[in-house]
Parts: C-alpha cells; sequence; structure tokens
C-alpha cells in the first residue's frame, strides 16, 4: 500500500527533523520545509494527502497561506499548529477550512491520531470509505451523499472541509437526537472537547451558512440549549 505524504510546514528545525522521524516511523512519506516559499515548491513538486502547518511563520504566516490555498480551491487536508491558548487563531482558521488542530507543546503521538483522523475523514482511507452506507441524506434543497461525502444544494455542488463533512455526517445520522457538544467531538473528531474550545460552535456556525435558508433562524440544526445540537430533517433517507 503506497504510504500517505505528509508535508510539514514549520520553522523550528528540531520540531521538523523530530517529526520526519516520528512520522516516517509510523510509515508516513514525509517531507519538511520552513516557510510558505519552500512550501509552493514543495506542492508544485508532487501532490500530498496532508499538510501540518504552523501559524507561526516567517515572511506570510499560517493563516495567510491556508487563505490563499482555500481561495485558490485546494482542498487539501490542514492541521493547523497553534500557540496553546491561542483561541482566536485557532477559531479563524477553522472558520477558513482547517481540518483540525494541536496545540504546542504536543506528544507527536497526538499529531499522529489527529493526523489518521483527518484522513478517515477525508476518505483517503479505502476500509472508511467503505464502512459509509451507500445513502444520501435529502433535506430541504440538500442532498447529503454519505459515501462519495459530497453534498450538493439546489444542485449545485457545496464545498466541505472534511472536518465538516464529518460533523454534518454526525448530525444527519442521529435525525432529531440532542447531541452534547463532548459527543459531536469524539463522534466527528475523535477527540475529547475541552471547556473552552469553540471548534463545534465554528463549526456548526459554518455549515449553518452552507444549509440553512436562514442561518439566524436555523431549520435543520437548532440549538439545544445548555446540552448541545440537534438535526431536524424534512427529508427522507434513500438509497443513493
Amino acid at each position: 500500500m503506497t504510504a500517505y505524504r505528509i508535508l510539514i510546514v514549520d520553522d523550528d528545525v528540531r520540531l521538523r527533523e523530530l517529526l520526519l522521524c516520528y512520522l516516517a516511523e509510523q510509515g508516513f512519506s514525509v517531507k519538511a520545509v520552513e516557510d510558505a516559499k519552500a512550501m509552493d515548491a514543495a506542492l508544485r513538486g508532487g501532490h500530498f494527502h496532508l499538510l501540518v502547518l504552523d501559524l507561526m511563520l516567517p515572511g506570510e504566516d499560517g493563516l495567510s497561506i491556508l487563505r490563499r490555498l482555500r481561495g485558490s480551491g485546494d482542498e487539501v487536508a490542514v492541521i493547523l499548529l497553534t500557540a496553546k491558548g491561542d483561541d482566536i487563531d485557532r477559531i479563524v482558521g477553522l472558520e477558513m477550512g482547517a481540518d483540525d488542530y494541536v496545540p504546542k507543546p504536543f506528544n507527536p503521538r497526538e499529531l499522529v491520531a489527529r493526523i489518521h483522523a483527518v484522513l478517515r475523514r477525508k476518505g483517503a482511507q479505502p476500509a472508511s470509505r467503505a464502512a459509509l452506507p451507500d445513502k444520501s441524506v435529502v433535506f430541504g434543497d440538500c442532498v447529503l451523499a454519505l459515501s462519495s461525502r459530497s453534498l450538493r444544494r439546489g444542485g449545485e455542488e457545496v464545498a466541505l472541509t472534511t472536518g465538516e463533512f464529518a460533523l454534518l455526517q454526525v448530525l444527519v445520522t442521529h435525525p432529531r437526537q440532542p447531541l452534547s457538544r463532548d459527543q459531536l467531538a469524539e463522534q466527528a473528531h475523535g477527540r475529547e472537547h475541552e471547556v473552552f474550545d469553540r471548534s463545534i460552535d465554528v463549526q456548526i456556525s459554518r455549515l449553518r451558512k452552507l444549509i440553512e435558508v436562514n442561518p439566524a433562524k436555523p431549520r435543520f440544526i437548532q440549538t439545544v440549549w445548555g446540552h448541545g445540537y440537534v438535526f431536524v430533517p424534512d427529508g427522507m433517507v434513500k438509497d443513493a
């Protein structure tokens, strides 16, 4: 089986060397670069399944890089490396389309777990894709195809990050069942929800903008005050 290709973008030489060795030991094909210019050259030279992108870079910072990638239509999976407690940049990164984040300092094993989780959600692993039922969920003018991991609204394709798809999948496969932020974080992202972690709320807000007629008065993804969120369908589940 071909190893998944990971590109690390971080100006910390010691961290790059550590991750190069550790991720290679875990079976990944890894390249590490120090800044945006070197990253662009690496991306021109070949395909990568996932970027591990530090926010604090010399020259063009991580958020600017992410904005540029998503603005150009590049949907490569991105895990951000953020300073511990740097909630604003973390939230902005998720709003721009990052798939996950890992606060520094971190245990390399946690990063590997996050990489595997994002790749599973991205459908990069055949077993993950096969595990999804070959069905579509219809609600309003939206059709969410679970097996192909795609969303269409009014017949038009809607771009979803892997994290957004994973969260929407959990919601639509538990119709009318209130789910707490802890449950959503665990089932969608495979990690615990921290008390001050707003990532679930940020992704819910993004999803509402994509599927609701009026995001300020959501019809499908409703808030359960003091608990979390619930998906209220008006359609059906059918074979794709």
